[in-house]
């Protein structure tokens, strides 16, 4: 009796958290680097890998000598999945705006279902229409 309910906990278990899994095994993959140059300004963004299920985080690096560095990023910033759901930042943590080098992390909430491919899409950094970063998920 307590081998069979022990089997049953540990299907329960992971009948349950296959979802979770599903939706943070993106964030705990190696992706690359992405760059943007542009009007005098460099971005380069790079996917984090992250233990919350809840959030996905990238490393924003913005260098220029031309150009104040003063785009809010949690206005001008989307993650767009594969399906074209739109994700709005959660929050920015870094550098605040101005000066000619920033860096920080963009936070976005995770993506509700499991994807194939998703971009960032920044817009107005140092006067450029839209800075696109795109990762393909194995």
């Amino acid at each position: 009796m307590t081998s069979r309910r022990s089997f049953m906990q540990a299907v329960v278990t992971a009948i349950c958290a296959a979802p979770f899994v599903a939706r943070s095994s993106v964030a705990a993959q190696q992706l690359p680097a992405r760059t943007n140059n542009g009007d005098g300004i460099r971005v380069v963004v790079t996917p984090k890998a992250t233990a919350a299920a809840s959030e996905w985080e990238f490393e924003v690096v913005m260098d220029t000598h031309i150009k104040p560095l003063d785009t809010d990023l949690t206005r001008a910033a989307v993650l767009i999945d594969d399906r074209g759901r739109r994700y709005q930042p959660l929050a920015w943590r870094g550098d605040a705006p101005g000066g000619h080098h920033r860096k920080g992390t963009l936070r976005f909430p995770t993506p509700a279902e499991p994807i194939k491919a998703f971009r960032v899409q920044i817009e107005s950094v140092g006067g450029a229409t839209t800075r696109v970063f795109e990762w393909t998920i194995n």
